[in-house]
C-alpha cells in the first residue's frame, strides 16, 4: 500500500477524523482552517474558513453538517454545511473548548471546555435542531467540577452514556440525562499520566485511549467496568489514538 502525502496547512496538525463512510478525511490545525480531503487519493476539496483561532477538532454528521470548534482563539465551536463549507451555525463558550463529537443519530453533540479564571472545567450537551433556523445556544445538560482538562468526550453506544477522560487519567463514564458519573476507571487500570485521546471502536464494544505515559489501553466499554485489556507501550510518548483492522 503505497502512503499518502497530503499538504495544505501552514501550522501544526491538531486531529484527524475521517467520516462514517471513510471515503472523506477532516484535518484539523492552528491555522484556523478545518480542511477536507478524498480519503483515497488525498485530493483536497476545501476548507472551512470562519474560526479566529487554532481549531482542536471536529466531527461529522451522517447528514451534510459537519462541528468544528476553536479552542484557543474565539472560543466557539461552528456548525458547517460539508458540502459548501458554509458557516451554519456557532456556539460561543466563556471559556476555551477542547473535543466535540455527534450523537448517534445526530440530534445532539457533546463538547467540553477547559477551566478558565475562576471557571471549572465542563462538559457541555448541545441539541442539534433539524431545521437550522430553529437552532439554539442553549446546552440540555452541563456537567461542572471535573479536575482539569477534559481532552476528550464521546458517545458511548446508542448514546446510553457520555465517555470522558484528561488531565487527572481517570476514565470516567456518564449519563447523559442527569449528568451523574456512573462509573470510573480503576487506580491500577489508570494511565500515570494524563490522557490525551480517546478513541470508541464503531460497535461500541470498547474503545482506545492513548496517554502522555507512552501507553495506549484498550478500554472494554458497553457499560462494563472499564479495565484495561490490552496494553501498548512505546517509548516517544505523545500518543494518538487510531484504531486497525481486529482480524488482522
Amino acid at each position: 500500500m503505497r502512503p499518502i502525502l497530503m499538504k495544505g496547512h501552514e501550522r501544526p496538525l491538531t486531529f484527524l477524523k475521517y467520516n462514517r463512510d471513510g471515503d472523506l478525511l477532516f484535518s484539523c490545525a492552528k491555522d484556523h482552517n478545518p480542511t477536507v480531503w478524498f480519503a483515497d487519493n488525498g485530493e483536497r476539496l476545501g476548507t472551512y474558513k470562519g474560526h479566529n483561532g487554532a481549531v482542536g477538532s471536529c466531527d461529522c454528521s451522517c447528514t451534510p453538517l459537519s462541528l468544528s470548534l476553536s479552542r484557543f482563539g474565539d472560543q466557539s465551536a461552528k456548525l458547517w454545511d460539508v458540502k459548501t463549507g458554509k458557516a451554519l451555525y456557532t456556539f460561543v463558550f466563556d471559556s476555551p473548548a477542547r473535543s466535540v463529537d455527534f450523537s448517534v443519530g445526530d440530534k445532539l453533540a457533546v463538547t467540553t471546555a477547559d477551566p478558565f479564571i475562576e471557571k471549572t472545567s465542563a462538559i457541555h450537551v448541545k441539541r442539534i435542531a433539524a431545521d437550522i433556523e430553529d437552532q439554539t445556544d442553549e446546552s440540555v445538560l452541563v456537567m461542572k467540577g471535573l479536575r482539569g482538562w477534559i481532552n476528550r468526550a464521546v458517545w458511548g453506544p446508542l448514546n446510553k452514556f457520555i465517555i470522558s477522560a484528561g488531565e487527572d487519567a481517570i476514565v470516567r463514564i456518564s449519563d447523559p440525562v442527569t449528568g451523574q458519573e456512573i462509573m470510573s476507571s480503576r487506580d491500577d487500570d489508570n494511565h500515570k499520566k494524563q490522557i490525551t485521546s480517546l478513541c470508541l471502536s464503531t460497535d461500541g464494544s470498547h474503545f482506545l485511549t492513548g496517554s502522555l505515559d507512552k501507553s495506549a489501553k484498550v478500554v472494554l466499554g458497553g457499560g462494563q467496568d472499564a479495565s484495561a485489556v490490552t496494553t501498548t507501550d512505546h517509548c516517544a510518548g505523545k500518543f494518538e489514538a487510531k484504531f486497525y483492522d481486529k482480524a488482522s
